[in-house]
């Protein structure tokens, strides 16, 4: 909630809708580095568009506010019908860097290998209820 002049309350509006042609150009963007670590990694607005774009998708697919989604230092969206969080540590959060998000949202790789491997950080029992809606694009 935000408050509009004169104190009212109003309700924070949705992101603006992801365009799926931009979403799948982004991840082309960044297909060389996801397919293959030792290319040089993608320029930081190239990266940024990718997860951004993605998180964002993410957020519009699975609607709601459970689960909080972070790709430092790029992206924290909430997710997934259920109770909503309002302030403080989330109890379900996704955490991961732009690389390991990338694979997962490409179908590169599953979500409890990504766990297992430590390239995800999954706390709280809804956490693991993302996994339901990766990959969201596959390139």
């Amino acid at each position: 909630m935000v408050a509009a002049p004169g104190g009212r309350l109003i309700g924070v509006a949705p992101s603006k809708t992801v365009d799926p042609a931009e979403l799948r150009a982004s991840l082309i963007a960044v297909s060389a580095w996801l397919d293959d670590p030792t290319v040089p990694k993608p320029a930081r607005a190239e990266l940024a568009a990718a997860v951004r774009l993605s998180a964002r998708t993410l957020e519009q697919t699975a609607p709601g506010s459970s689960v909080e989604v972070r790709v430092p230092p790029f992206v924290a969206v909430q997710c997934i019908v259920g109770p909503r969080h309002t302030r403080g540590t989330p109890p379900n959060v996704v955490e991961c860097d732009p690389r390991t998000w990338l694979l997962l949202v490409t179908g590169r790789t599953e979500f409890a290998d990504a766990v297992q491997g430590a390239g995800v950080t999954a706390s709280g029992g809804r956490a693991g209820e993302v996994a339901h809606w990766l990959p969201l694009v596959r390139v």
